[in-house]
Formats: C-alpha cells, structure tokens, sequence
C-alpha cells in the first residue's frame, strides 16, 4: 500500500465536518437516506475487512445503494474521509478518566492503543505525524493528561510520555499485524516460515561465528505480541517513574 498521510486533503473542511458532526433526524420530514456518520462507518467497516486499499467513493457508494455523487454532498473526498475516519476510531473508550494511579493510567492507555491498532489494523499504516485534532481526538488525548496532571511532569513531558507510549503500541500492532498478514497472503504459517530456514540456521548456530544467539534459549523469540507489548510497557513506565520520583524530591523506588 502507498504511504498514506492524516490531513492530506482540505484540512478546513476535514476539521469543519469533524466539529460540526452532527446525523441527528430532522425533526420534520423523512429521515434521509444516506448520512455522513454512515458513509463514514461504511468506510471503516470495508477497511478493517479489506485494508485501506479498498477503500474508494464507488466502492462505499454500492455498499450504501447510493450513486457516487450523493456521497460528495456529505465529504469533499478521499482524503477527508479518511481524515474523518481516523477521527471515528481513534478513541479510546474511558467513560470518564484512567483512574488515580497514573501508572496504571499509562498502563490501560497502551492496553487500549493495541487493542485499537490490532482492531483497525489499517490504522498504524496510516502516517498520522501531522494528525488532525477533532473532538474524539482531544477527548483521548485530554483523559491521558489528566492522569499525569499530578506526576510534577512539564507539560512537554506530559505529551512526551503519551507518545512514547502511543509509538510503543503502534509499532508492536504493526509487527503483529504484519506477522498475520503475510501468513494470509502467503499462505506460509509463521511456524512453517521459520521451520523452513531451520537447516540452514542450525548450521550457522554450530559454526561458533554467532555465540551470543546460539546461546539464547529455545524460547527466545516466541514472546507473543501481547506479551512483548506488556514488557515494553512495563519497562518505560518504569523509567518514567524515575523522573516522575526526581520531580517529588524522593529517591526512586529500588
């Protein structure tokens, strides 16, 4: 799939459809047929089936019964609906906060970013490094800080652990999602893959050149995704909590 970037069309009118949503029944008169929360699910539902890929006006018009040009009364095109898109999923559902702890905060967060991204797992393929900021977008992001509102941390670092951890989940997903992918499309099990090279490894590892791999247990490289993802995080919540103690004035918990 070609490199796909947030905010690529018309960024006024992706932001305008995003804060204006609005797919209420008018109150007098038929329900109209097609909306934009519709066009905008449809759209979802045929990525996380088929990829981004599938994706296109006609395609989302013959899943809706609707002529093509209906649908451009309601979205500029491509490009902001996917803007629109990525709006729509890129939630995640805490009614109200993550809770007092803020390690377990950081913790739910990155539990919630992979499910996300394992979820849609067009989403990580999509190069969001200038993302654009709707009202779900800003929710997720808003119930994040407030978890860290009491570490001490700068606003910056505030952001700074988000990202860390957000770039964390994203590319463990990738890397799942990669793995299940080229099963689909090869038709090679990741087992049979691996097993397919064994002959040739074997060797290598009884050359004496690679010590360090060759002594690595049986196990090594069969930490499952979810389990990688639990270890990652761990790990950088535990380095966070080393400045988050600094910044209270306290030695950090050995």
């Amino acid at each position: 799939m070609a490199e796909v970037y947030s905010g690529s069309g018309d960024i006024h009118r992706s932001l305008a459809l995003m804060w204006d949503y609005d797919d209420r029944p008018a109150t007098r008169g038929p329900k109209p047929k097609l909306t934009l929360g519709a066009i905008v699910d449809t759209a979802v539902a045929v990525a996380d089936a088929e990829g981004l890929e599938a994706v296109s006006m006609r395609r989302l018009a013959g899943e809706l019964g609707v002529g093509v040009m209906s649908l451009y009364r309601h979205v500029p095109g491509k490009a902001e609906l996917l803007d629109l898109m990525l709006e729509r999923v890129n939630y995640v559902d805490h009614a109200t906060d993550l809770g007092a702890d803020w390690r377990l905060a950081m913790q739910a967060l990155g539990r919630g970013l992979w499910a996300l991204y394992t979820t849609h797992r067009w989403l990580p393929l999509v190069d969001q490094t200038r993302p654009l900021l709707g009202p779900n977008a800003l929710r997720g992001l808003d119930v994040a800080l407030a978890a860290l509102e009491r570490t001490g941390l700068t606003g910056q670092e505030q952001v700074a652990v988000i990202v860390a951890i957000d770039a964390f989940a994203l590319s463990a997903a990738r890397t799942h999602n990669s793995a299940q992918l080229a099963e689909r499309i090869t038709g090679v099990s990741n087992e049979e893959f691996w097993k397919a090279q064994e002959p040739v490894l074997t060797a290598a590892m009884e050359s004496g050149r690679y010590p360090h791999v060759a002594g690595l247990d049986d196990d090594a490289f069969d930490m499952s995704g979810e389990a990688l993802l639990e270890f990652g995080l761990q790990g950088l919540i535990d380095g966070f909590a080393v400045l988050v103690e600094t910044r209270a004035g306290s030695p950090p918990a050995g």
